[in-house]
Formats: structure tokens, C-alpha cells, sequence
């Protein structure tokens, strides 16, 4: 062990380090540093472990710290508190903050550039915070954020964040200020005395049977306290949201299904030693072929990929009319092979959870999950416990976009705090995150799509495969959500759609924005624009003509009651669309639609509890999960309106304290069925205040909010269909310049009712960054089922300067089923994006581009991520005819 002597926040340090450690690792766990956070370490490609070392700006997870000795280091730990609240207000105020996790990087990235230039411009601002990576925000308001703070340094006012709270005004975002420096604890800042660091042990192979597992050499390291294996699971090993199909430690004469399986764990005293540890675990294989096409696992004698189901994991069909005949009569028909492709979900923070033995017996464990009573089911099944012998505490989550519903670290952390009987906490690194969690299907679909004379659609047929991985996670649903959504937002009298889920050696696929709406819309989007060119029309009135309206019928068959805002998006945009056709632009249109709730005849809850606490605060418990969404803020709204309580009010909290169990947060359904519980909840507080009481007099009541919703159901079903509670929809118009570049989107959507209009709009703008990467840039490639890179500008979402202007027109057609008409926007805002480049692409060219990503296009080629990675094989699609 070397010593190095540094200044920190003003005051000295000393510090013992061991060979090779990082400036990162020793101010986080040597100094107690947690504004700077590990978010690709030892990449240095995402910005949020900064610090500025000798007064420059340092991606501390590449500093070796031997090189920091006599320096001088400062974080936001040691900025003055005026500045750091100077920090939060503008952030509040300008709604740049989302999940938070980047946030404390850019906010100390802007304050160093500030110090040296106290006028930059906005193109300036986006250079200086290039090298940081924010998967929220599509960096829009971030930028506001900083040109906030340095007119306030001119002596300009920062505008206040809305504070009244009620419905329709912009409250600023719940902690946003604590948030933007730093002073939130996630998951993996958890500490603990006595606490234990985690690690573990992923297969080598996508596809091998394990022969033997030796932990001897690491259970001997000195400082390692416990290495566990499958052998030492106490419950059931097998875990899963909707089939128990997914081993959360594989064991000997098993077989290994990817390469994100787990083969052991270790705690040690610190997690250089637990990983050095894990390094040390031999596991003997028998290397096999893995299964990673999935039309060749559904061939006759393909090997099973899982031992718990069949190599079809689900079949959604959906049937309306007579598709032969319409076609047959139709005046024009287009057909072709549109593909999608896998990618990663690339949340800045990596999995991470807490887990410490209480006193009483039980387990407190914190997960950063998208459903905590799912994890605390799971986890108690596990550890062979009842599920009340596991307390489970959301930590702030720093982005998911689903690829946190499935469990992820938590039982391993779990087993080792409960058979170590200490404190464990245990983070993943970039790469083990990117080669374990469930990632977005690539999906091959086939199309053939009629329509009249006058470019009224008349049927489509469509047949998608998709590939879900090893593990189940829930790729049927989100595959028989592609098929739901496979005529778009668009009146189809006659439908014949199939679509396939099937097991592959693939990393597993699950949950991600979109959950199958964008792959389905890229087809759909892609053969309206071929019906157009062949009826005569503009895209535009392609599909202002076939556009659904209330009465209409869904692709599932539902009819649409009310709240079907589509034609008012399209209007929201006409004006832009043929302005830019008038000056000789490049442009293009696409339609979306998608559901809000999961629906499918599942029943859902909504379940809130506002408890009167003795300080005059009144605590509000939900199920669902606050992942960067704005989630607990607008339940805050919902309350202050029914209430009239002011917002300061309600503390939001989401821990296992009551039975609150509504699955997960996922399918655009955390506002609508949330809300509707948070309304119930403070209707019941509202009449104890207007008979009369006072908040102390209420103090420890305890007012209920449950609502189901079981009015929904499944494909096929006889009698009327109700596929879903309610729908968004939106219509995104993209303009190329001269270059063939992204220069400008606009985004009209129906939100039924903006409860909060700032993080409205930040929602759509963050979501419209993740589907320009989509279009043209990002992509997970596998070679023998295994990821080829886990380096995020090859994985290639976009940065500051890739970004065009994004414009986004909030249309409200209030939904009767939400709260004050709310309903869900967490996921429309990609649905019609990568379609809509693909439209301006092919005004520019005239090349009909069918595969994602559209990495062979000018707008492609003007993006400074993406370029390096592998191509996947089989990538091209096949020309429409």
C-alpha cells in the first residue's frame, strides 16, 4: 500500500491506497465522497464521477490516484452552500433534473466553464458538457439549467419553480436541488458499520454446462468473509416476473443459457477484494453451441435454451375480417421486411443494492427496482422467509426504462447480509450490468398492407419474430404488445397479426421504453409512406385520412371511446410539416399510439396511503417506482389539488411499510392508476379537514387509496374487446438540413391532461434523444449470444452535439379513466421517432431504409457516437415491394 497526502474540500488528507485504485475509489470509499458517482467505470465516457483536480475538471474514474498526491481536489461536497443552492434552484426551476444520477457531473462541468467564461454561449455550454452522458433529458433543459445559473451570476433573477402544486402548474421536481449536487443517496451510497462489499462471478459462455464450481482459493483470500453458490440458496433458486424460469445462481450439471448468469458471489471487506476474489472462483464447463437465431430455435430438434418452457415462449395472433379478400380488392398493396435491433437500456446507474440484518430478525433490504414488492416476493423466496421478514426501501433510481423490473443483484446481496449476518452492499460494473439485465427485442417483421384508391388503409398482415434471450422476463407481453400495436393509430377493417416471443442464447430481452409499440410502428409507419408514394398522396395526408377517431376500432379489436387525440397532434404539426416541404426541406412524418396500463385482461391496483405524521407533514405512500419520470412529484400534485394542503406538505416515501403491492412500474400506468389512488386517499383526508379537524388533531391516521382495474382483456377474447384502460398518442414531424442532418423534431402529443408541464415535456424531449439513438446510432451486438462492447460511445447514445432543436406541443384530450384526465407519456414520446427519421431520410435520398439503426445515412454519419461497434449479422432488411 502506497500513501498519498491531497487537499480535499479544504481539508488535508492522507490516505493509504492499493495498486492500481482510482481517484474515484478513494474518494468514495476512503473519503466518504458521494457526489461523484461510478457510472462507466474505468471508461471516463459518462461524466458523472467528476471532480476538479487542481482546478480542472477530471473523470476521476480514469485518475490513477497516485497521481493525485499534493493535489488539490474539489467536488460539490466542498462548494459554498450559497453556490451549491444557487446550483439547485436553477436546475428546479429549469426541470433539468430527472433521475439525478448524472446530474451532480454536468452541474460541477457548468460551474468550472462559469468560473473561466461567464457568457457562453448555448453551443459553447453543449461543448463543455460533451464528454457527459445524460439518458433522461435529451440534455434540452440541462442546458437551460446553465444558462440560468450564469444570468443569475450577471445579477439576473432565477425564476422560481412553481410551489403551490396544483394540477397543470409546473412544481419543481421532488429533491431536484439535492439531487443536482449530489446530496441524495442512491443505492450504491448506502453504508453501513460493519458493512460488507459484493461481488459476482458471470458465465463465461452464453451456452455451457458447468461442471464443477471451486470457491477455495477465494473463500482463502485474506478479507473475504463469505463466497456463496447455489448450494447455499435456502429457498427457491428460480425467480421470475411471470415464469419462475431464471436461476439467481446456476448450479453445477446445470447449464449456463447467457452470459449474464450468475455462478457465485463473494463479501469481503472492501470490493477491490470481493472482485479480486470472484477473479479467483474456478468454474470448469463444457462449452456448448448456443441457440442465437430465433428461427432456428424453433426449428425441429433445436436444443432447449431453458429447461422451464419451450423454446416458443408465447404466440399472440390477433384476427379481425377477411385480410385475403381485402387485399385481393385493394388498389394498392406493399409489402417488405422491416428489422430492429438489440439494444441496451444504458441507465447511468449500474444495479446496486443494500442489505442489512435488523435487529427483530428481519432484512432491510434497498433496491433501486422498478417494483419493490416484487423484489421483496422474490427475495423472500430466496432466503425461504416469508415476504414480511424482508423490508424493502426504494433508494432514488437512477434511470431504469425497464431494464430494472426483473431482479437484477438483490438476492445475492440479500443471501450474503443474511449468512454473513452483516451489512452487504454490491454494485455492478458497467460491463456486468450491460452483459446481465434484460435489454429492447430485436424484432424481424413481415408486412403486406393494402389500401383503396383514395389511400384509405383496407388490411395489413402482419407476421414478428422476436428474439427474447434466456430468460422469459416478460418478452411474450412485449411481444403480444407489438402485435396490439401493429396497425399504429391508423383505421384497419381487416387484420391478420402473429407474433412470436422465442428463447435464444441471447442476452434476455424484456421491458424497455416502448415495449414493442416503436418496433412495430417502424414497419407500419415505413409501408404507410410506400401506400402514399403509390396512392398519390403526402405523407401527411396518408395519414390524416386513416387517422382513428372515437368510434373507431382499434388493432385488437377495441373500440376507442374517448381521448383519442391523434388527429389533434396531427393538426398541432401541419402547419410545420408543409412549411418545410415549401422550403425545399428534407422532412418527415410518423404517427404513434400507446397503451396506458398493461391491460391484456390483467388486473392492475393503484394503492396509495397518506399517513398525518406529528410534525404537521403527511407522508404519501405509493407501489410504483420514481425512476427519473417525475412519478412521486405529480402524486404530490394529485394531492395538493384534492386536498388543498400545500405541497410542502407531503413527504413522498416508497418502502414495504403497508401492502401496496401493484407490480411494476412499467406500461405508461404509474400516473394513471396511482394518481386514482392518490386522489381516493386525500378525497377521504379532505372530508376529516372540512368536518372540522386540524392536521395535528389527524395526527397518525392513515387514509387509504385502492383502486383495481379489472375491465380489460386478453387477445381474442369473445364478447367486446378492452385490450387497454386508455391511450397516448403523438405525431412527430423530423426536418434534415441541407446536409442531410437531424437539425429539427417537433413532437405534438397527447397527454390528456399536463399535470405538470415542464416535466411533461422533459419526459417527451428525453424520450425523443433515446429514439434518435434508436433510429440511427445505438445497438447492442452479439457474437455467439455474448456482447461484443460495453463502452457507451459504442453503444451510442447521443451527446450534447448530436442533438437537433426539439420542439414538443403538449395537446390535452382529457382521458375520462385518469386522474383530472391524466394518462401515462413515459414511453410516446419514442414510439414514432425512429419512423419519422426514416421518412425524412428517404424525402432526402430516396433510399427506404428497413433496418435499425440507420447507420449507412447521412444523419447517421453527422453523429460523433456509434461509429465503432461490430455489426450484428443478418443486419440488412429487405427491400419493400
Amino acid at each position: 500500500m502506497a500513501e498519498i497526502a491531497f487537499s480535499l474540500n479544504g481539508v488535508g488528507h492522507r490516505v493509504e491506497i492499493a495498486p492500481g485504485e482510482t481517484l474515484l475509489e478513494t474518494l468514495r470509499e476512503r473519503c466518504g465522497v458521494v457526489s461523484t458517482k461510478d457510472g462507466c467505470a474505468p471508461q471516463a465516457q459518462c461524466g458523472c464521477c467528476l471532480a476538479l483536480v487542481d482546478g480542472n475538471p477530471k473523470t476521476t474514474c480514469a485518475v490513477p490516484a497516485q497521481k493525485a498526491d499534493g493535489a488539490t481536489i474539489l467536488t460539490w461536497e466542498g462548494v459554498p452552500d450559497a453556490e451549491r443552492a444557487l446550483f439547485g434552484r436553477a436546475f428546479a426551476a429549469a426541470a433539468g433534473v430527472q433521475c439525478g444520477f448524472c446530474t451532480p457531473g454536468f452541474a460541477l462541468r457548468a460551474k468550472w466553464l462559469l468560473d473561466r467564461n461567464p457568457n457562453p454561449t448555448r453551443a459553447e455550454i453543449a461543448r463543455t458538457i460533451n464528454g457527459h452522458l445524460c439518458r433522461c433529458t435529451g440534455y434540452v433543459r440541462i442546458l437551460d439549467a446553465i444558462e440560468l445559473v450564469a444570468r443569475a451570476r450577471r445579477g439576473e433573477p432565477v425564476p422560481e419553480p412553481g410551489r403551490d402544486g396544483r394540477v397543470g402548474q409546473s412544481l419543481a421536481r421532488v429533491s431536484a436541488a439535492e439531487q443536482t449536487v449530489g446530496a441524495r443517496l442512491y443505492a450504491g451510497d448506502w453504508t453501513a458499520p460493519g458493512m460488507l462489499h459484493g461481488a459476482v462471478v458471470l458465465a463465461r459462455y452464453a451456452r455451457a454446462r458447468v461442471l464443477a464450481i471451486d470457491t477455495t482459493k477465494a473463500a482463502a483470500l485474506p478479507g473475504v468473509a463469505r463466497v456463496v453458490t447455489a448450494a447455499d440458496v435456502p429457498g427457491e433458486r428460480w425467480v421470475g416476473l411471470l415464469y419462475p424460469d431464471w436461476p439467481v445462481f446456476v448450479a453445477p450439471g446445470e447449464e449456463v443459457r447467457c452470459a449474464g448468469d450468475v455462478l457465485a458471489a463473494v463479501a469481503a471487506i472492501d470490493a477491490r477484494t470481493a472482485r479480486a476474489a470472484a477473479a479467483l472462483v474456478r468454474v470448469d464447463y463444457e462449452h456448448l453451441a448456443p441457440v442465437t437465431d430465433p428461427r432456428a430455435a424453433l426449428a425441429p430438434g433445436a436444443p432447449r435454451v431453458n429447461p422451464r418452457h419451450e423454446n416458443l415462449l408465447q404466440r399472440s395472433v390477433i384476427r379481425r375480417g377477411d385480410v385475403d379478400a381485402a387485399l385481393a380488392a385493394s388498389a394498392h398493396v406493399v409489402s417488405g421486411t422491416w428489422r430492429t435491433q438489440r439494444i441496451e437500456h444504458l441507465f447511468l446507474e449500474p444495479e446496486s443494492a443494500f442489505a442489512q440484518p435488523l435487529p427483530d430478525g428481519r432484512l432491510h433490504l434497498v433496491t433501486q427496482g422498478q417494483g419493490i414488492f416484487d423484489d421483496q416476493r422474490q427475495v423472500a423466496s430466496v432466503l425461504g422467509v416469508e415476504r414480511e421478514r424482508v423490508f424493502v426501501e426504494l433508494a432514488p433510481n437512477g434511470g431504469a426504462f425497464g431494464g430494472k423490473e426483473d431482479l437484477s443483484i438483490q438476492a445475492q446481496t440479500a443471501l450474503l447480509a443474511r449468512l454473513t449476518g452483516r451489512p452487504v452492499r454490491l454494485t455492478l460494473s458497467r460491463e456486468e450490468s450491460v452483459r446481465l439485465h434484460p435489454k429492447r427485442h430485436p424484432i424481424t417483421m413481415d408486412y403486406t398492407v393494402g389500401c383503396d384508391t383514395e389511400g384509405r388503409l383496407t388490411a395489413v398482415r402482419a407476421r414478428m419474430i422476436g428474439d427474447s434471450g434466456a430468460y422469459a422476463s416478460v418478452g411474450g407481453k412485449v411481444l403480444e404488445r407489438a402485435a396490439g400495436h401493429a396497425c399504429g393509430p391508423y383505421r384497419v377493417p381487416h387484420v391478420d397479426v402473429e407474433s412470436l416471443a422465442v428463447y435464444t442464447n441471447n442476452p434476455p430481452c424484456g421491458a424497455m421504453r416502448g415495449f414493442g409499440a416503436n418496433q412495430a410502428h417502424f414497419a407500419m409507419e415505413g409501408a404507410l409512406d410506400l401506400l402514399a408514394e403509390r396512392a398519390g398522396l403526402d405523407p401527411f395526408e396518408m395519414r390524416w385520412r386513416n387517422a382513428v377517431e372515437a368510434g373507431d376500432v382499434f388493432t385488437t379489436g377495441q373500440v376507442l371511446e374517448a381521448s383519442v387525440g391523434i388527429k389533434q397532434t396531427l393538426a398541432a404539426v401541419r402547419d410545420a410539416y408543409y412549411g418545410a416541404r415549401r422550403a425545399g426541406r428534407a422532412v418527415g412524418v410518423a404517427c404513434g399510439v400507446k397503451n396506458s396500463g398493461i391491460g391484456n385482461g390483467v388486473e392492475e391496483w393503484g394503492r396509495a396511503r397518506l399517513v398525518v405524521e406529528p410534525d404537521g407533514t403527511v407522508s404519501l405512500y405509493n407501489g410504483y417506482t420514481e425512476m427519473g419520470q417525475g412519478l412521486l412529484t405529480v402524486l404530490v400534485q394529485f394531492a395538493v389539488e384534492v386536498t388543498g394542503l400545500p405541497a410542502e406538505t407531503f413527504r413522498p416515501r416508497v418502502d414495504s411499510t403497508f401492502a401496496l403491492d401493484c407490480g411494476q412500474t412499467t406500461g405508461s400506468r404509474a400516473t394513471l392508476f396511482g394518481g386514482n389512488a392518490v386522489l381516493a386517499a386525500g378525497r377521504k383526508l379532505r372530508a376529516d379537514l372540512d368536518a372540522g379537524s386540524t392536521l395535528a388533531g389527524l395526527a397518525g391516521r392513515v387514509y387509504e387509496g385502492d383502486v383495481v382495474i379489472a375491465d380489460t382483456t386478453p387477445l381474442g377474447a369473445p364478447g367486446p374487446i378492452r385490450t387497454h384502460t386508455a391511450y397516448g398518442y403523438a405525431t412527430q414531424v423530423v426536418i434534415l438540413d441541407g446536409e442531410g442532418r437531424v437539425e429539427r423534431v417537433i413532437a405534438a402529443h397527447d397527454v390528456g391532461r399536463a399535470v405538470n408541464p415542464a416535466l411533461c415535456s422533459g419526459q417527451i424531449e428525453g424520450a425523443i434523444h433515446m429514439g434518435l439513438g434508436y433510429a440511427l446510432t445505438e445497438e447492442l451486438p452479439c457474437e455467439e449470444g455474448i456482447p461484443v462492447t460495453w463502452t457507451l460511445r459504442d453503444l451510442g447514445p447521443l451527446r450534447a452535439t448530436d442533438m437537433p432543436e426539439v420542439e414538443v406541443i403538449l395537446v390535452e384530450d382529457p382521458e375520462p379513466a385518469g386522474p383530472f384526465g391524466a394518462k401515462g407519456v413515459g414511453e410516446i414520446g419514442l414510439v414514432p421517432t425512429a419512423a419519422a427519421v426514416a421518412s425524412a431520410l428517404a424525402a432526402f435520398d430516396g433510399v427506404r431504409r428497413t433496418a435499425l439503426p440507420m447507420r449507412d445515412s447521412p444523419a447517421a454519419r453527422a453523429m460523433s457516437v456509434g461509429r465503432s461497434r461490430k455489426p450484428a449479422k443478418g443486419r440488412a432488411g429487405s427491400p419493400p415491394a
